[in-house]
């Protein structure tokens, strides 16, 4: 199956100008149609609960798909999906885990070390070990 520019270069070849004048009206009704427009995301959007309730906001009232309102308030279409389907992001609550994953990834962004947890005490004090009994057994032992 040809390409799309293969099947437009066939044209120029065989000079089809009209055919040429066609592709071309086509290409720019459907650019005067198509509902998002390509490279239009913001990036780096945080992701916070207003946005998150102005996602459900844009999924409840319109006919938009998730890529759509991804482009429209600066997401990727994944944090769109979690906020539909999981209801993540709707609470300001800074435990939870989304919360604490967007925060640990700044911090590594910015290169600030990581804080270590601290080592767990024992409960009771560890037994001494008793020794093992290195003797070697014969074929007879068995």
């Amino acid at each position: 199956m040809a390409t799309l520019k293969e099947f437009e270069e066939a044209l120029r070849e065989h000079g089809m100008n009209m055919a040429l004048a066609l592709l071309e009206r086509l290409r720019e009704r459907d650019r005067a149609t198509r509902t998002v427009k390509p490279a239009r995301r913001l990036t780096g959007q945080k992701m916070t609960p207003d946005l998150a309730r102005q996602i459900l906001e844009l999924h409840g009232s319109t006919g938009m798909t998730q890529q759509e309102i991804a482009f429209k308030v600066g997401v990727n279409q994944g944090r769109v999906n979690e906020v539909i389907k999981r209801g993540k992001w709707l609470t300001d609550d800074p435990h939870a885990p989304e919360a604490v994953a967007r925060d640990r990834a700044v911090a590594r962004l910015r290169g600030e070390p990581r804080a270590r947890k601290p080592a767990a005490k024992p409960l009771k004090a560890a037994a001494p070990k008793k020794p093992r009994n290195q003797g070697q057994l014969a074929l007879g032992d068995l």
